[in-house]
Parts: C-alpha cells; structure tokens; sequence
C-alpha cells in the first residue's frame, strides 16, 4: 500500500468541482484520499451518509478525475474513516436495504429557520437530543418542497452522530406497507413486528399514504401503540395535518394529534433569500446579492423551486463567462417574471365585488357580511401571493396561523362543491394577476 501525494488528491477535486459542479458540495473539503491499493483509489468519507451519497452520485465523476490526475486507469472506492468506523456500524444495526439512504446535506446546521418553520425546527432538535421524551409522537406537516425530509433526516443524522447506543428506523410509508403484504404473503409477520417494535426511534416519511389501507392501519395501530408504550420515538410527516389525511381511522388521527403537530409553511421573502445563500455555500457557488433578491422575489412556491433555478443559473453561466452575474439569472428565469401580487391589491378587488369596505375586511367585525369576503381574501392571499401564514395574518387584524388556515380551507371546500363561486374566484384573481386593482 502506498499513499499518494497531496498534490494528486487536490487535482483530483479540483477536476470534480470544474467539471462537475451540480455535483459539488462545501464537505468535499472533509474528504480525504487515503490509500492507492492494486489500481483503486480509496477515498475517506466522515460516515456513512456521505459514502453513500459519493457512491450512488459521484463515482463516475471522481473516477474520471482521478484517471485524468493520475494517467493511470484507475478506479475510486469511498470508506468511512477508521475515526468513524465503529460509530457508522453502530449507527447503521438494525438498518435494511430498504432504508432510505440520508442526504449528508440534510443536517440541522444546513436547515434555514423563519417564521414559516420555527416551532417544527425547535422541537426536532429537542426529539434528536431526548429522542422519546421530549415530543412523542411528533408529526410534520406542509405542502411539498418546504423541508419535511430535511428535518426527519436532520434528526436521523444527529441521532446516530450522537447517541450510538440507540438504533432507528427510517422508510417511506410505501416501504412499511409493501414490507407488511409480502410478511402476510410469506407467513412471515414475527419477524415483520420485531423489525418495526424494537427500534428506539421509527421515523416514517409521507404517512398520508397509509390512508385508505385497512390491514395496514391495523398494523400500523398496533406498532404504534408498542413503541410509544415504551417510550420509544415515533416521527411521522405528511403533506397534511392528521385530520386532512382522507379515510384515516380516527384512532390514529388521536394518537398522532396525541403528540406535536407542527406546520411548514411557506417561507417569506428573507427566508427565501438565506435559503438560497445556504444552498450557494453548499454547491460552492459564488452568488452576488443583487441575484439572491431576484431570484427570492420570483420564486415563492416552494424550497425544491428555488435549489432548482440556482441550478439553472450556475449550469448557464458555466456556458457563458463562468461568472453568475444578474444578466446571466434573468436569462435562465426566463419567462418567470409575472407581476407580483400583492396583498393590498386583492383588499381592494374583494371590498369592490362584495361591497365592503377594506376597512371591515381587516377588522374584528364578526357578521356573515364580512367574515365571507374576509375568508374569500384570505384564500386569495394564500394562492396569489407568497407571504407566510403569519405575514397573511398580519394584514387582517393580526390574526393568528390557525384562523388564516381555517379560512383558506373553508373557502377551498367551498369551491369545490359550488363551480360558479369558483368561477367567481378565478375572476377577481385574474383581474388582480392583470393589474386592474
């Protein structure tokens, strides 16, 4: 065994992250090269959640760096760290080939807070650091793309970074049901129930697909009530709170409810803003201000949204000078720079077809008269605009998350069940899209 000099490890990420940059992540830095053995590169990873991600995404590419550094055909192979051996094997007991593989960028400390997501954010740290104590069951809910996974993940790498003695579980809901029809195909449901009931922390991502699965919910019932009857954690996400999940038995809607419910919601302008800096700093991307705003100001929708159009961005100025400059942003935006809808705007579009005053619509009055158009403004606000529940909030009497979601969804129900009122709302929001207020 030989160890080779320093200067061919720094080519070779050198090579990977001009080549390669949609690959490139700010802890390729922690990397080391270890060792050339009979032709193969081995390259020292810090655990296995980054050996595992260089493996399933990076190896083409560092192999072809390490052929072009060296001159020679060689071949790459990632290992944790002998430092991190024993605590990885701890880490991964119990754990199955059906286990979700965890992003090593999914970590607390590269998760952005707001007001959109700070009670979800508080309370997963307290659940990694007294995993069954401290919010048990604790249940995620929100729209794709606002950082669901992230913080299941986060927690799964901060427990098995930091309390090797406990062992967990984390799978889709798919995987739990799939692994319980094949255990009552193959008569093989003992062995089913000791995977799931003896783990210290199961953590399972979309449960909103267990809706409408019988036997599954029994199952699910019953491995539920095992682990938190000994105090072991249960983490659960969904697109939806527990009551919104369509055909859930009301026994479980009461044990999830039984624990911490906590929204995501949509982050605001200067979430949005530190959420792309963060994600620039991860990929290695030097990013100036001027575009950070821009791209915050035109992408609302959601967090996978914005990772994808700085993608964009850093892919086209590599065509170009190299350099991403506010040019080269507008360019990859494209299309995407419709008017911005503001909340004022649809104040004044609601008052006007109702015949009400702005005044009365952000104010304490309680009569049908109001409280409809109010409810109609909320959900408007809701679906043109990309302010955070609290900032909606804000603009009608400092009400409160809770009172903005029930009018949203009241007036959602309430479209769906009437074709012209829906037809009503399409047309105030898109006199407002079109600038008439």
């Amino acid at each position: 065994m030989t160890t080779p000099p320093a200067t061919v490890w720094r080519d070779i990420l050198g090579q990977v992250r001009l080549n390669h940059p949609r690959l490139a992540r700010g802890w390729f830095s922690e990397l080391q090269l270890t060792a050339v053995e009979d032709g193969v590169i081995h390259i020292g990873t810090c655990n296995h959640a980054q050996s595992d991600y260089l493996q399933q995404h990076c190896r083409a590419a560092f192999t072809e760096a390490a052929q072009a550094a060296t001159g020679r055909l060689v071949s790459v192979t990632f290992d944790v760290g002998p430092a991190r051996e024993d605590q990885s094997r701890v880490a991964s007991l119990g754990s199955g080939p059906d286990q979700l593989l965890l992003n090593p960028d999914y970590t607390f400390d590269n998760f952005v807070t707001g007001p959109c997501n700070r009670l979800a954010h508080a309370a997963a740290l307290a659940v990694a650091d007294e995993p069954g104590r401290a919010y048990n069951p604790f249940f995620i809910h929100g729209p794709v793309g606002l950082g669901k996974t992230h913080l299941l993940q986060a927690i799964c790498h901060a427990i098995r970074e930091n309390r090797s003695d406990i062992t967990s579980h984390y799978i889709s809901c798919e995987t739990f049901i799939n692994d319980f029809i094949e255990a009552v195909e193959l008569g093989a449901l003992h062995r089913f129930r000791y995977r799931y009931r003896h783990v210290d922390v199961l953590v399972i991502d979309d449960i909103q697909f267990l809706a409408e699965r019988e036997r599954s919910q029994e199952e699910f019932f019953h491995t539920f009530n095992t682990l938190h009857q000994s105090q072991r954690q249960i983490i659960l996400s969904a697109d939806c709170s527990p009551p919104e999940i369509p055909s859930l038995e009301e026994r479980l809607i009461s044990r999830f409810n039984s624990g911490l419910v906590a929204l995501l919601d949509r982050p605001c302008l200067e979430t949005r803003m530190a959420i792309i800096r963060k994600k620039a700093k991860l990929r290695c991307i030097e990013v100036p201000e001027e575009v950070v705003r821009l791209v915050a100001g035109r992408i609302d929708t959601n967090i996978r949204s914005l990772e994808g159009t700085l993608v964009k961005i850093d892919a086209l100025s590599q065509t170009q000078s190299g350099t991403i400059t506010l040019k080269v942003a507008l360019e990859a935006l494209g299309g995407d720079s419709g008017r911005a809808v503001k909340i004022p705007a649809i104040l004044e579009a609601v008052s006007k077809r109702f015949e009400v005053k702005v005044s009365d619509l952000q104010g304490k009055k309680r009569s049908k008269a109001v409280t409809h158009p109010r409810h109609v403004s909320i959900f408007l606000a809701r679906q043109l605009t990309s302010q955070s529940l609290e900032e909606i909030g804000g603009y009608f009497g400092g009400r409160d998350h809770s009172t903005v979601l029930h009018a949203s969804r009241t007036i959602e129900r309430q479209a769906d069940e009437d074709p012209q009122f829906r037809a009503m709302l399409d047309e105030i929001a898109s006199d407002v899209k079109n600038g008439a207020y």
